[in-house]
């Protein structure tokens, strides 16, 4: 189900006045178990504070415009540390990162790559493997992108196993 345009709009800009911006407002499920998530950033982060303004202020507004024709469940939330790609302004803001990008099932090269992204540029996300391959990925093509944590060398710093 998609969430109506205006709608989406209203939400974006109640989102703003608390200094954050709305990189996702989805529908997803149905019946009874209809959720409806906003996804929320800053360029700081993003605290449960805020998330819970928002939760608040999106719900009287909800309340009031009734997108959703039966019960759903509201869920504000921050992308969270291993992050989906929602803009290409993501490619830009984290070239240097390690990221997973799956690519569409009709996608006839690898289908899973892993590496450091380099960038994007034309339509074409770029990505050094970690076996030192750089592979031209068209964005197009790309069914998802995560910013990927490398657990283990986090917790090596920390002097930690998992």
């Amino acid at each position: 189900m998609k969430l109506d345009p205006g709608i989406r709009e209203q939400l974006a800009s109640l989102v703003e006045d608390e200094g954050l911006e709305l990189l996702e407002a989805e529908v997803v499920g149905h019946g009874p178990r209809t959720v409806l998530r906003l996804v929320v950033d800053a360029p700081a982060g993003v605290t449960l504070d805020q998330c819970a303004m928002v939760s608040r202020q999106a719900s009287a507004m909800l309340d009031v415009e009734d997108p959703i024709a039966h019960q759903y469940t509201l869920e504000v939330t921050s992308p969270g540390i291993e992050r989906k790609f929602y803009s290409e302004g993501d490619y830009r803001r984290f070239a240097g990162h390690r990221v997973k990008v799956r690519m569409q099932a009709g996608y006839r090269e690898r289908r899973v790559v892993t590496g450091e992204l380099l960038g994007l540029e034309e339509g074409v996300l770029r990505v050094m493997t970690d076996g030192g391959d750089t592979m031209e990925l068209p964005l197009e093509h790309v069914f998802e992108t995560r910013l990927q944590v490398d657990w283990n060398a986090l917790m090596s710093e920390r002097k930690c196993r998992l």
